[in-house]
């Protein structure tokens, strides 16, 4: 099979397209014929060798990935014979291998695609639909909702927006540049503007102004200057909701702090939702199949539309450089 092989940390040109042998699956698990294999920024931060949410580096050579959909191909001893071409979508978890024609996982983790979503766009869902669902676990959206969503054009930022908007609320969307500017008002926001530009806190001030209203929630992913402004058109009341803190396109991300005198005297809360307060709050004996399930449910009732961008799997360096240099617009894909 081709697949995207890693051979030494560092740059995206480290990732090389190559043939390699076919896995094999195992007791329980199966191997896909990959369709589309999802990319992560966190794909970029292990491919560099910088710490991540796992107990260890990965062992190199390795084919990065942990998103991927297709169609179930062969079986190890002992699986499920249902499975069997079947088109299904799975998270692989601590193992990689995605970026390549075949993947190896086991069965138990298996979700079957239905038969109004492509595989890219399950995929989308598998991960950055998972998390999105995880977010809005930690705030109550309804028609009164006003909510500012930094990153609008990302794949997350994507679903938000089309959320709230669903739930009738407000959204305001920020997005570096024209191109992203205009696709997050075609997704649906009321008032979409460019945090590129210096007067943009004025230009939302003044819209919820004319409106008599305050923002309620500011979901952030890019912290720094951007998150901060953000924060600073918060209500009495409004709630930071924080799941990264990536960058804004001007400025290095970093994390905002805020001390409880802080909060108290704006009157709003701030709350970190990733990792064990995300899965904690979905319960259950398996919160991220909890997730994904609710994803793939708002996803096939059309509720949520995924923004996927697509890449060839022998480009998986230029998807790469594209994630880092803030370059995409929503989810993401590699296709073999």
């Amino acid at each position: 099979m081709h697949a995207v092989r890693l051979h030494a940390y560092g740059p995206a040109e480290n990732l090389t397209y190559e043939e390699t042998a076919d896995p094999t699956p195992g007791p329980g698990q199966v191997r896909i014929a990959v369709a589309a294999a999802g990319v992560h920024l966190l794909d970029t931060a292990l491919r560099e060798g910088m710490p991540g949410p796992f107990p260890a580096p990965v062992e190199l050579p390795t084919i990065p990935g942990r998103e991927v959909a297709g169609t179930v191909e062969a079986l190890g001893e002992g699986t499920d014979p249902s499975w069997l071409g079947k088109r299904v979508v799975v998270h692989l978890g601590m193992n990689p291998g995605g970026y390549a024609e075949l993947a190896v996982t086991d069965a138990e983790r298996l979700q079957e695609i239905p038969e109004n979503l492509d595989e890219a766009q399950a995929v989308a869902m598998i991960g950055t639909g998972r998390t999105t669902m995880g977010i809005l676990q930690f705030t109550d959206v309804s028609a009164d909702t006003v909510a500012i969503v930094p990153a609008a054009a990302g794949g997350i930022g994507t679903l938000l927006v089309q959320y709230v908007k669903n739930a009738g609320g407000t959204v305001i969307g920020l997005a570096g540049g024209p191109a992203k500017v205009a696709r997050v008002q075609e997704n649906g926001a009321d008032l979409a503007v460019d945090y590129k530009q210096p007067d943009w806190p004025e230009r939302v001030r003044a819209y919820l102004d004319d409106r008599d209203r305050r923002a309620t929630v500011v979901f952030d992913s890019v912290g720094g200057d951007t998150g901060r402004a953000a924060v600073d058109l918060l209500g009495k009341g409004g709630k930071h909701v924080v799941f990264g803190w990536s960058s804004d396109g001007l400025h290095d991300g970093s994390p905002l702090t805020f001390t409880d005198e802080e909060l108290a005297e704006r009157g709003i809360t701030s709350e970190g939702v990733l990792g064990p307060a995300m899965l904690g709050k979905a319960g259950g004996d398996n919160p991220v199949r909890t997730l994904e399930n609710r994803a793939l449910a708002e996803a096939v009732a059309g509720r949520l539309v995924p923004a996927v961008q697509r890449f060839p799997l022998a480009e998986a360096a230029a998807a790469h450089r594209a994630l880092e240099t803030r370059g995409t617009m929503g989810k993401v894909v590699l296709v073999p």
